[in-house]
């Protein structure tokens, strides 16, 4: 994948590109590239979000359409604008959505939304911030979008300048993945982005003061499967 440096616009275009040409095997990858701990892991993501007054929680980088589900299964009523930068992967994904009419798929770019100001109570968002170079664009339109008190809850992988589990996890990141990526997609040079941006991706405290850099309140994280993955929850003042 080549861009021009520090051009975020080439850099979106060309992680479109990757991600629509493994849409045929996406949902399997995710489970078998995570021993099919995948589904937990939104579950769990779905969870920390907060329905309110607003009716509406926002599901950024929704892919095919996983969490946007898990969110309508667990908040009743809600309504779930579901944004993806790539339309081949919303296409995917309509064959899950079988008349939910509660979900709203939209194309769009995580770091210039197209939702008005406080217009969503909870923003979620699984294995995507990494994919931003300049994530303090993307956090000041969570923030735009959120009403006050609204929870910005960011699922992603942890950094893989960490050691975990004994480097276990690490070898497996750096060596099994971009195999068992490209033995089931064909594609290797997607699998080599994703142990890349992993590897070079910050690790959980200092992702939270990103957060609170960019005018979030009350952050906090959580990590899961010993940092494999780490949650983060972070709210808009009131």
């Amino acid at each position: 994948m080549t861009h021009p440096p520090g051009d975020p616009q080439a850099h979106g275009r060309a992680v479109a590109s990757m991600f629509g040409r493994i849409v045929p095997c996406y949902d399997l990858l995710n489970r078998v590239l995570s021993l099919g701990c995948d589904r937990l892991w939104r579950a769990r993501l779905a969870e920390a979000a907060r329905p309110g007054p607003t009716g509406r929680i926002l599901d950024l980088a929704t892919g095919t359409f996983d969490v946007a589900l898990a969110l309508c299964a667990r908040y009743p009523g809600i309504l779930v604008p579901a944004v993806d930068f790539c339309l081949p992967m919303l296409h995917k994904g309509q064959s899950k959505l079988r008349g939910q009419t509660r979900i709203l798929p939209i194309a769009g770019d995580a770091a210039c939304l197209p939702l008005p100001d406080a217009s969503v109570d909870s923003i979620t968002m699984a294995f995507g911030i990494r994919n931003i170079p300049a994530r303090h664009t993307a956090f000041a339109e969570m923030l735009r979008v959120l009403a006050p008190g609204g929870l910005a809850c960011i699922l992603e992988f942890g950094s893989g300048r960490e050691r975990i589990w004994g480097g276990v996890y690490n070898c497996y990141l750096n060596r099994l993945l971009p195999c068992l990526g490209k033995l089931v997609s064909g594609d290797d040079g997607a699998y080599a982005y994703l142990v890349r941006t992993i590897r070079e991706f910050p690790d959980a405290a200092a992702l939270e003061r990103e957060l609170q850099g960019a005018g979030f309140t009350r952050t906090r994280f959580e990590r899961i499967f010993s940092g494999i993955v780490c949650l983060h929850v972070a709210e808009k003042a009131r």
